[in-house]
């Protein structure tokens, strides 16, 4: 009868004993970038800066939880092209309401007017696409994650739009005019960043 008690004593005591391990050790630790020590581009995103060549507009991408690692880095160079891509979207769509015109010379009845909005945000969005170059990668350590460093020049972009002719000669001088502005607001916006 004493053996019957101290086995049923036995098994209740390594039940409470795996019960206690388990409950212990609870979630791991998360591992932040910071502590992965990811590099700078990783943990400030994308932007514009000038460097060494010239002045740049960075994007950032990443993917995460893909096994087959062509893909991942495949997706995640595409996130990285995409982030530079929706910053001239968005800006395009801006810039071509200045471009929204109608002209009138002498007589009112005759007038001239002139649109370049979806060819504008389609051009600028392809010559941006087209002189993106993927320039970095770094994997996450810790948790099957991707990042891609995106790089446009500034020059190339506005070299670029010059093989685009369906935008006229005017409009194509003011994106380029405008793009250096948008760099030089988007390095401010990095520098109030950087100095906080």
């Amino acid at each position: 009868m004493v053996r019957k008690y101290t086995s049923h004593f036995i098994i209740s005591l390594t039940i409470i004993a795996f019960m206690a391990i388990g409950c212990s050790s609870g979630p791991p630790e998360r591992m932040t970038l910071e502590k992965a020590k990811a590099p700078e581009w990783v943990v400030k995103g994308g932007g514009a800066k000038e460097d060494s060549n010239g002045r740049a507009f960075y994007g950032v991408g990443s993917a995460s939880g893909i096994k087959n690692f062509s893909l991942q880095r495949t997706a995640a160079d595409d996130r990285a092209r995409n982030d530079i891509a929706k910053v001239f979207e968005f800006y395009t769509k801006s810039l071509t309401k200045d471009y929204q015109a109608s002209t009138t010379a002498g007589d009112f009845k005759a007038s001239s007017e002139e649109q370049n909005v979806e060819s504008a945000i389609k051009t600028v969005t392809s010559a941006t696409l087209s002189g993106v170059q993927i320039i970095d990668h770094w994997e996450h350590p810790y948790r099957n994650e991707m990042f891609s460093l995106a790089r446009l020049d500034l020059e190339k972009f506005k070299e670029n739009l010059d093989r685009y002719k369906e935008l006229s000669e005017a409009v194509r001088n003011a994106v380029k005019q405008r793009a250096d502005k948008l760099h030089e607001e988007m390095e401010g916006e990095v520098l109030k960043k950087d100095n906080r």
